[in-house]
């Protein structure tokens, strides 16, 4: 049976990729820091859960030897990540900047690194293992406001580009898949501390926006491509979304 990590997974599109996988007959562990909701996501899908912050040395060695001493695992999910405010470069917090690329970049490396030999031993002839990466569109295409995120994001995607290239003769896919407008319950809300009413600006009046499911959706279908099969890079935006910076609010109308 497949085994797949999966960071971020107490709530959002984490959440949603663990349940996918489970529904798919994958055995999935969660990863994420509160354990609360990890252990009520595991008691909902059956999946293993381990407490851990990704953004810690630490935490992401005892995350390895748990899986190494547990069976393994044979994909990696990296999905944790965030955004932190809409400031411009100019006027922007350091502090908002520094924890996006933590969270965003040096994570990915950290739980990237510590886990590719499990990735490799699980490998059998004719298999392949799999890391796949949730970045977003702010990773190729720039916006105003999005200054810390942009480049957070862009670097993360040159990670994978650079990573793939190192992986380059082995049975190890590095896929990224990277969404567009996705509501979920905290991502627009993190991203302006708290402000309920400005995150629910963002979406006002957008025709179906992708869902948490629909993004786990597609990672699912990517990881359950046959082994010689690697999507390399998947761009999944609503159909209201044109461009990062172009959103259609309204209904959607064939012109007459």
């Amino acid at each position: 049976m497949k085994r797949a990590v999966v960071t971020g997974a107490s709530s959002g599109i984490g959440a949603a990729t663990v349940r996918a996988l489970r529904r798919a007959g994958w055995s999935v562990v969660g990863v994420a820091r509160r354990e609360d909701r990890l252990k009520e996501l595991a008691e909902e899908t059956g999946a293993e859960y381990f407490v851990a912050d990704v953004t810690s040395d630490a935490d992401v060695e005892a995350l390895r030897d748990h899986l190494a001493a547990t069976g393994g695992v044979s994909s990696l999910v990296n999905n944790a990540g965030g955004a932190a405010g809409m400031d411009s470069v100019e006027n922007g917090s350091t502090a908002d900047w520094q924890w996006m690329f933590d969270v965003n970049v040096l994570a990915v490396r950290r739980v990237t690194s510590a886990l590719l030999p499990l990735l490799r031993a699980s490998v059998e002839p004719g298999g392949s293992a799999d890391i796949l990466t949730v970045s977003s569109t702010a990773a190729h295409w720039s916006y105003e406001g999005g200054g810390g995120y942009n480049a957070a994001k862009f670097a993360v995607h040159s990670l994978v580009d650079v990573l793939r290239l190192e992986l380059s003769g082995e049975p190890i896919r590095v896929l990224e898949i990277a969404p567009g407008m996705v509501k979920t319950e905290e991502f627009s809300l993190n991203r302006f501390k708290g402000d309920q009413d400005r995150a629910e600006s963002v979406y006002a009046n957008v025709p179906d926006p992708l869902s948490a499911d629909d993004v786990a959706a597609t990672i699912t279908a990517m990881l359950t491509m046959p082994p010689h099969v690697s999507l390399d890079l998947v761009v999944i935006k609503p159909v209201a979304q044109s461009a990062v910076y172009k959103v259609a609010r309204g209904e959607l109308k064939v012109k007459e």
